[in-house]
């Protein structure tokens, strides 16, 4: 038996070891990603019926099987090696881009003895000017939170607000939306509006509250949230917060703010009828929430303190300069949305920030290329144009649409004059404006194949996106 070999196998996912050892490293390309996703899904499937069963020991169970077994390992590491920060290091510096070293942390990726490094903290400007700080893990603590999220996914999703939408599987900014015209569309829909956002959500959320109500083991738990930062080669202690980078950080931030919209629903009533007093709504996107009421004077007297109450006692509060009260006729934005009704018609359209910004990036890239050639252009400006118009294809964004094209037009024009200073403005019209398609006159050039061919490239048209209206998901769909 010493050198005998044995298979084993982990529901699916085959891997062959020499002697009686689990440790020896498995092979990266032999691992059946369709049977290890479905053992995943079977077990997290497992974990919601036990807990809408009241089994919570069964749950336990089940949390610690799926984390020690091979195929949530896996995918764990595969996430981690496939994301968009996987090329960025932690303080070890160290990332995993072979096969061999994937299949070695697959192995090695197991709680016994686990002690997680601190976090590299960078800071990255925002819009207002000011600073937001993300810690970065290293490779293993990414893998690591990521295996744990997939136990801990599946009791989000069961006990999360019907209408919470921020960084939840199969829900979008648009469902966030949708639900916000549900509630303020009728003529007898409420009529003001709370608009709130939670100050420093991520940095200040309380440790105690967490290690007391998140179902995790309170030793890897813990180990997270006091493993402190490194700035400018310093070590920093953690006393409240998750780090915002960490991949287990948006379910931790989540299950902290929900049953906000339970409480809400205890103190003013359910709002299934349209007849219903209050017409207290609640639709959250993460940190942003907006809050529906009859009066201005419910939302101020009432409500805010029903959800500033909730929030102190997970150590948050509402931003003193992002929280107002506002009618629906004054509008107000909402994830780059702007809602506001028009004799009665409440029309969600992009905001004028939203626009602003898009234009911004199309000037900036225009900017940096003086002398570029027209088709590589256009290759940078199609994806800024089309990811807008695609996030508002939504709403009523028609003409909004048009406007932007209108200035990407002229900001092209005024390119174009200054690149062929020489040339005539038919010259140039010549050169750069051809008919596509649909028979309109659009930004032209051509950028060459690796086959050494050319092909004529259009900048996409904002205008020319489709407006289809969104079907929200449902609230208790569970994924």
């Amino acid at each position: 038996m010493g050198t005998q070999k044995q298979e084993f196998v982990d529901k699916g996912v085959a891997f062959v070891a020499t002697g009686a050892s689990l440790r020896d490293p498995v092979d990266w390309h032999s691992i059946n990603w369709k049977k290890a996703h479905r053992n995943v899904r079977r077990l997290q499937t497992r974990i919601v019926k036990a807990l809408k069963a009241g089994k919570k020991r069964k749950v336990r169970a089940l949390q610690f099987i799926l984390a020690r077994s091979l195929s949530g390992r896996a995918i764990a590491v595969k996430r981690v090696t496939t994301n968009r920060g996987k090329r960025t290091p932690g303080v070890d510096g160290e990332v995993w881009d072979t096969p061999d070293k994937k299949a070695r942390a697959v192995e090695q990726l197991r709680p016994q003895g686990y002690r997680p490094q601190p976090l590299r903290r960078v800071a990255i400007p925002k819009k207002d000017g000011s600073r937001r700080f993300l810690g970065i893990p290293t490779m293993k603590d990414r893998a690591m939170q990521a295996l744990y999220s997939l136990t801990l996914d599946p009791i989000a999703e069961t006990l999360a607000d019907p209408n919470s939408y921020g960084c939840r599987r199969e829900r979008s900014a648009a469902d966030a939306i949708g639900q916000s015209y549900c509630a303020l569309a009728r003529r007898v829909s409420a009529q003001w509006v709370l608009k709130g956002d939670i100050q420093a959500c991520y940095d200040t959320i309380s440790h105690d509250w967490l290690l007391a109500y998140i179902p995790l083991p309170k030793s890897i738990l813990k180990k997270w949230l006091k493993a402190g930062y490194v700035a400018q080669d310093r070590w920093y202690p953690t006393d409240s917060g998750t780090p915002q980078g960490g991949i287990i950080s948006p379910v931790l931030a989540n299950m902290a703010l929900d049953g906000l919209e339970q409480e809400l629903r205890r103190q003013f009533g359910p709002t299934k009828t349209l007849k219903s007093r209050h017409q207290v709504n609640l639709v959250r996107f993460a940190d942003d929430l907006i809050t529906t009421g009859r009066t201005k004077e419910l939302l101020e007297d009432k409500v805010q303190p029903v959800v500033e109450r909730f929030l102190e006692e997970r150590g948050l509060a509402l931003s003193a300069t992002k929280t107002r009260i506002i009618h629906i006729s004054e509008g107000f934005d909402f994830l780059g949305q702007n809602l506001r009704k028009y004799d009665h018609k409440l029309l969600a359209r992009p905001s004028a920030r939203s626009v602003k910004a898009v234009l911004g990036k199309v000037r900036a890239v225009i900017k940096a290329n003086p002398q570029a050639r027209a088709g590589h252009l256009i290759l940078q400006l199609n994806p800024i144009i089309r990811g807008w118009a695609n996030y508002h294809r939504h709403s009523a964004s028609k003409k909004t649409f048009s406007k932007v094209d209108w200035h990407i037009y002229w900001m092209i024009w005024r390119w174009a004059r200054r690149k062929h200073r020489k040339k005539s403005a038919t010259w140039v019209k010549k050169k750069y404006l051809k008919r596509d398609g649909t028979g309109r006159l659009v930004f032209t050039g051509e950028v060459r194949n690796q086959d050494g061919t050319s092909k004529k490239v259009h900048l996409h048209l904002a205008a020319k996106t489709v407006i289809i209206r969104h079907c929200k998901i449902k609230g208790a769909a569970n994924p």
